[in-house]
């Protein structure tokens, strides 16, 4: 017999839209997020673009297939998506095992985690860098190669899903899984019935955190890659390479089509995030 696990809802109601009435203190509070977003956020990001179309559509095309910055443009977003997508995989098996494992070290553990936060990126790059580089005690010479970016990347990123996935696991009800349990659910029909779906959002959110923060990785690339152009170099060495040989409106272009990349994958994620929201 095969038993049916039964759809699990919130029984709370859902809550009403805000009233759009703004009060004084709201609207002050409002122009002022308006203002700091805008100073820190926006004002720049269309700085950026403008710069970009200096001269032209022609000219921002010519930046960006320029076969040098291409190369390092497809080398970011390959390796950008590649350690999301290991993120998302072993981020949501490291938070399981800090939620629902007991053993000694694991205080030590969650520290650990939260290294990458800490460390400043070109600090990173420095530690990578002893353990991959000519004089790597494990054998493992892999600086100044395509790998190195990847390993760098991991590195950095390592704590978005884990930490985005760790409370929403920890406020899970394990009576639900018991009722499946009880009903003969095997554990992983019961995983992929009932507890995938109710941390697909913050995946969602750890993965969108983790691009982005793979697209925009400087610091620790710069001792651990080496910059070799069609090799290991990325699009924010690039950019810098592109400002200090005069050249504005390429390093603009670069930085443009990374905005657009990201904010494409974001979305995206943002959407899988909210449309899991709604049917949970």
């Amino acid at each position: 017999m095969t038993a049916t696990i039964p759809e699990v809802r919130s029984a709370a109601p859902r809550s009403s839209r805000p009233a759009s009435t703004l009060t004084l203190t709201s609207g002050i509070g409002l122009g002022v997020t308006m203002l700091w977003f805008s100073l820190l956020v926006l004002i720049p990001l269309v700085a950026v673009i403008i710069t970009a179309s200096t001269g032209g559509w022609s000219a921002f095309a010519d930046q960006l297939t320029n076969e040098q910055t291409a190369a390092a443009i497809l080398l970011t977003i390959r390796s950008a998506l590649v350690v999301t997508l290991v993120n998302v995989v072993i981020g949501t098996v490291i938070a399981w095992v800090l939620v629902r494992d007991r053993f000694w070290g694991k205080g030590l553990l969650e520290v650990i985690i939260d290294i990458p936060f800490a460390l400043p990126t070109i600090v990173a790059g420095l530690v990578l860098l002893s353990l991959y580089g000519a004089e790597s005690p494990l054998g493992l010479h892999w600086a100044n190669t395509s790998t190195s970016v990847y390993l760098a990347l991991a590195f950095v990123t390592l704590p978005f899903v884990v930490r985005m996935v760790q409370p929403v696991l920890e406020e899970l009800d394990a009576d639900v899984e018991e009722a499946a349990a009880s009903l003969g659910a095997s554990r992983s029909t019961t995983f992929r019935r009932i507890i995938l779906p109710s941390l697909a959002p913050a995946i969602a959110a750890g993965a969108a955190l983790s691009f982005a923060r793979g697209m925009g990785e400087y610091g620790s690339l710069v001792l651990l890659s080496g910059n070799l152009p069609f090799e290991s170099e990325v699009a924010s060495v690039r950019i810098l390479s592109a400002i200090e040989n005069d050249n504005p409106e390429g390093a603009a272009a670069i930085a443009a089509m990374l905005l657009v990349v990201s904010l494409l994958v974001i979305v995206v994620l943002d959407l899988i995030q909210r449309r899991m929201v709604r049917r949970g």
